[in-house]
């Protein structure tokens, strides 16, 4: 009877990935890879300029190099694994995978919850009090910020992980999504489940929630400073300072109260599908275009980067060139 409960809780899922709504998922292959090559590209360039550029080495632009390394570890979390289930049918998941992939997915999740709302308080002190921005938000304090965020994040997670790996799964093993995830999980199980929906809605609530309240009240202060801004010139620059981060906050949660903010009983797989795919692959390729498209300084540092670069890689060819090729060159001009 032990043995049979311990493999009724750690065997095999399969995961159905889109084979209920579309038959030729081989197709899918090539839209998920391009999809996928487009945010690393995009948040890997956003990254890699602002490592590079000392101007931009700022509490907002470390903030938003940190939401780019969100954005990709969250996307590679899944995409990797559901492009190969794709290309080669093999659909098996180990209980071990599945598990470590829903911890990471909720980690970065939380992570991002807590980032934005720390960047809205960013562009609050920057609206509401500009002369006093160097003191309420410095580098120490943005490191304190960051170290607080990414360590913060890991504790719900792991408690998610403990109650489902207590769960047991009497009959199907189908996974009738394109990732392990807590909703599908739960439908699965022949365990009384209520308890975990409970703690799954109050571990939101907490992070969830608080980062709201942060950065509603944020919005709330900077839509008020900048309504009593004189001039239109200055409303207008100063809405533009908070402009993409408002855009990506509103995809943000969006995206992630319509996949996680409703009852079990109105779970719908193909609903679920839907708003996972909007959440893991549109907010990762929409963040570095709201960002950086009107961003004059993010502008001059990626072609700052790009030459500094081109010259670098140049001057290290012609270095390397043999002697005699460039006397060949010099006699040819």
């Amino acid at each position: 009877m032990f043995n049979e409960t311990l493999k009724s809780k750690f065997r095999d899922f399969t995961i159905h990935c889109f084979s209920d709504i579309y038959k030729n998922e081989n197709s899918l292959f090539l839209t998920f890879l391009i999809m996928y090559v487009n945010i690393l590209l995009g948040n890997i360039m956003v990254f890699t300029c602002i490592i590079l550029d000392s101007h931009l080495h700022t509490p907002m632009y470390i903030f938003l190099g940190n939401l780019a390394v969100i954005d990709i570890c969250s996307t590679s979390n899944i995409l990797p694994k559901l492009m190969y289930m794709l290309s080669s049918q093999q659909k098996n998941m180990t209980f071990q995978e599945c598990m470590t992939q829903m911890y990471f997915f909720i980690y970065f999740t939380c992570t991002e919850f807590l980032l934005l709302a720390v960047m809205a308080y960013d562009r609050y002190v920057a609206i509401c009090h500009p002369l006093h921005y160097s003191l309420l938000l410095n580098l120490k304090q943005c490191a304190l910020f960051l170290v607080g965020i990414w360590t913060s994040a890991a504790l719900e997670p792991v408690i998610h992980c403990i109650f489902i790996a207590n769960l047991s799964f009497c009959s199907s093993h189908q996974i009738n999504h394109f990732f392990c995830d807590i909703s599908p999980l739960l439908k699965l199980s022949c365990s009384d489940t209520l308890h975990i929906e409970i703690a799954t809605y109050v571990l939101g609530a907490i992070v969830g929630l608080s980062a709201f309240t942060l950065t509603l009240s944020s919005y709330v202060f900077i839509i008020y400073t900048i309504v009593n801004i004189r001039s239109a010139d200055g409303r207008r620059k100063a809405f533009f300072t908070c402009a993409s981060h408002l855009a990506s906050v509103l995809i943000f949660y969006g995206t992630s109260l319509s996949l996680h903010v409703r009852p079990m009983s109105a779970y719908s797989p193909m609903q679920d599908k839907l708003f996972s795919l909007l959440y893991i692959i549109l907010i990762p390729i929409a963040n570095p275009f709201i960002y950086t498209l009107k961003n004059k300084q993010f502008k001059e540092s990626f072609k700052k980067v790009v030459k500094d670069g081109y010259n670098n890689a140049a001057a290290r060819c012609r270095r390397n060139l043999p002697t005699d090729i460039l006397k060949c060159g010099i006699k040819g001009k």
